[in-house]
């Protein structure tokens, strides 16, 4: 599943944006919208983040080279980052200006009921996208809440796609208020208060990415849970404890673990080799992320000294 990185909600999400994109920019043209607009661009940036997203998981998955010995597993979390960028640049200053501008200079929507169609349809468009998100997330969330899958998941390309379409799903709603409180009281002023609430909120959700997928970028050890689990399944035969580690996710699917353990003194090599090879294999099987582990036999010098 990870490996996918919910390809199936980054297409959903692909399509459906495109599609809404058409007609928010058909909606502006019509009513002179300046949510109708900010949320087309919206759209448009969302397209193109899902765009990314695919060509991130495509890069990811050439063979490593002596020049990048452990692989290109983070072109993912660079593509997300990129993301996170394009909609608070794309979407979120946008809007902000588009809503700043209209505040100062209202201009009177024309067909309305045009803007309110298009608007509906996009809500169930992007409902749709949405629930095929929460689905896809719900395979690899576990027991976690929502926050914590947004925040601790290794897999960039799901958190982004539902912050994403959750954010569409509240602009969409902030639009149909703006332009229908606009119709209802003719001022045109409200149109703009919606247009910058949706930069606002756009702005909120790039951050969260922004943050998060910077970490990602940098590199994110094993959760607690995934390290407890490694330190008790190297803490077993011939290893008596693990004197220091140290782990770092280099994709989403790929987890490094360097370990120094001390063994039994006396051991003879071939043993030594064994011990390393039972501890890998156990830690492998109890964390199949743990792909690359690199141990360094030591005494366990605290029996030794004692």
């Amino acid at each position: 599943m990870s490996a996918g990185g919910g390809t199936k909600a980054i297409i959903a999400a692909l399509v459906a944006n495109a599609g809404i994109a058409v007609a928010k920019f058909v909606g502006f043209l019509v009513t002179g919208s300046s949510s109708m607009l900010a949320e087309a661009v919206h759209s448009v940036a969302d397209t193109s983040n899902q765009g990314l997203l695919l060509l991130g998981q495509k890069t990811s998955r050439r063979r490593a080279t002596s020049n990048h010995p452990f692989g290109f597993g983070r072109d993912r979390y660079f593509y997300s980052f990129v993301v996170a960028l394009l909609l608070f640049s794309m979407g979120s200053v946008f809007a902000l200006y588009e809503g700043i501008h209209k505040l100062q200079a209202p201009e009177a929507l024309s067909s309305p009921l045009v803007a309110v169609i298009i608007l509906v349809v996009a809500i169930g468009l992007e409902t749709y996208s949405f629930k095929t998100a929460i689905t896809e997330s719900k395979l690899v969330k576990g027991n976690a809440t929502w926050w914590q899958f947004i925040r601790q998941s290794k897999v960039p390309e799901l958190p982004v796609v539902l912050l994403e379409d959750a954010g569409a799903l509240f602009g969409l709603v902030l639009a149909l208020l703006g332009v229908g409180l606009s119709t209802v009281t003719g001022d045109p002023v409200w149109d703009a208060v919606g247009t910058i609430c949706i930069g606002v909120l756009l702005g909120i959700i790039a951050i969260i990415l922004i943050v998060e997928m910077k970490s990602l970028l940098i590199g994110e050890g094993a959760a607690p849970v995934e390290l407890d689990t490694i330190v008790d399944e190297l803490t077993s035969g011939e290893v008596r404890r693990v004197i220091h580690i140290r782990t770092q996710y280099i994709g989403p699917d790929e987890l490094l673990v360097a370990a120094k353990i001390a063994l039994s003194p006396g051991l003879p090599v071939s043993e030594v080799a064994q011990a390393i090879d039972e501890a890998e294999q156990r830690v492998r099987t109890k964390v199949p992320a743990a792909r690359l582990i690199y141990l360094e036999p030591d005494l366990d010098r605290s029996t030794t000294q004692s």
